[in-house]
């Protein structure tokens, strides 16, 4: 029986929300073992001073499984 643990990541990109989700994978892969999916849970952009998107930001729960 496999045992799966649920944790909260933001990630951020200049480029796009497909590059930050990439972003959050990648350093979610480099700390957690087992990385099994992603849930994009939420999704926002910052804005410059001229009213520009400047920042993507995704708010992701990433599932792994635990080792026995």
């Amino acid at each position: 029986m496999s045992i799966a643990r649920v944790t909260e990541i933001k990630a951020a990109s200049k480029k796009s929300f497909d590059d930050a989700i990439r972003a959050g994978v990648a350093r979610a892969n480099k700390t957690l073992k087992n990385v099994k999916s992603a849930w994009i849970e939420n999704q926002e952009v910052l804005l410059d001073d001229d009213g520009e998107i400047d920042e993507y930001r995704v708010q992701m729960k990433v599932t792994f499984i635990l080792e026995d």
